[in-house]
């Protein structure tokens, strides 16, 4: 039997405000951004004290290495970030001197997107072709629908909308949101086919919705556009606050469903700045525990890796 590992992908963040430069550098492929830009990420960044995806990443590592060894599985597990340390193609280079021969990857996006998933498999590729030639790798695309995902999001939703919903006395409106991508990069072309993000991701809270049918109303918005030129999907968080606000609702319950554990997505654009513009609108907004290094999230990862690492078997 080969050696096998499960590699997670993750976007990696700076552990300092000082390295935020470099880390939109990377981010970029080196194209230099405003500095106006680099200093109010670095603004964010100093708001929230520290970004914690990289030490979740690894914690979500760790329970999911357990998780495969429990249900008959065993494969190391190692996380990749395409942006800043670990780095994917050190820690490829890692597993091949471990003796890893066949790996299922995942990435920690559960929507498919060219500007996401798609760019941490050419960077995967890119180490694999020149620094671990002949490691086998199942790479799985997308999980936005997946079972345990949904039932996952839902277990965070339940408590948080119950007690809400206490609060207000009345059942309160759920807005679910996913990070927008710029329009650009999910056109179809002369090359390639539509993007399926903004698809999936309404899919994915459209499952989870239908696991809570006593929601009076939900709403999907995209969140976090970027700040380069030309149009990024909608509708904003923004956009769907004014309208929730104007229907007379004055309490909405926020759930990101397009990302899997707390960083500045989520401290700092949820928990700051989508509260302090709700709260000009006369409308309360509270939110879901993000999945961070839960067990219905390890459920999910090692049912995706369990998949992959058969797959290798049955192929290899």
């Amino acid at each position: 039997m080969a050696k096998q590992a499960l590699l997670l992908l993750a976007h990696g963040t700076p552990e300092t405000v000082e390295q935020i430069p470099e880390y939109l550098s990377n981010v970029t492929g080196g194209r230099a951004l405003p500095q106006e830009v680099v200093e109010e990420i670095q603004r964010r960044y100093a708001l929230i004290g520290h970004s914690p995806l990289t030490e979740i990443t690894l914690q979500q590592a760790h329970m999911a290495e357990a998780e495969l060894a429990k249900i008959g599985q065993p494969a190391t597990v190692y996380v990749g970030m395409r942006n800043w340390h670990p780095y994917i193609a050190d820690v490829v280079r890692q597993m091949r001197a471990d003796g890893v021969e066949e790996a299922a990857v995942l990435c920690l996006a559960p929507q498919n997107s060219r500007t996401s998933v798609g760019l941490y498999r050419r960077a995967l590729e890119s180490a694999v072709a020149t620094g671990a030639s002949g490691l086998r790798i199942d790479f799985i695309e997308s999980w936005a629908q997946h079972p345990l995902l949904i039932e996952a999001f839902a277990e965070r939703l339940r408590p948080a909308w119950s007690k809400l919903s206490a609060d207000v006395g009345a059942p309160v409106p759920v807005l679910f949101t996913a990070h927008s991508v710029p329009s650009r990069t999910i056109q179809a072309s002369a090359c390639q086919p539509a993007d399926p993000y903004a698809e999936e991701a309404q899919h994915t809270a459209e499952l989870v919705a239908a696991r809570m049918p006593e929601i009076p109303q939900w709403w999907f918005a995209f969140q976090s556009q970027g700040a380069s030129g030309g149009p990024w999907l909608g509708p904003t968080v923004e956009e769907t606050l004014q309208s929730i606000a104007a229907s007379g609702t004055k309490t909405v319950l926020l759930q990101p469903i397009g990302f899997l554990c707390d960083h500045v997505e989520i401290l700092y654009d949820v928990d700051i700045f989508f509260r302090e513009f709700a709260a000009t609108l006369n409308l309360r907004l509270a939110r879901t525990q993000s999945l961070n290094a839960s067990d219905p999230l390890t459920k999910a990862i090692a049912d995706l890796a369990r998949q992959g690492l058969e797959r290798l078997n049955r192929y290899g």
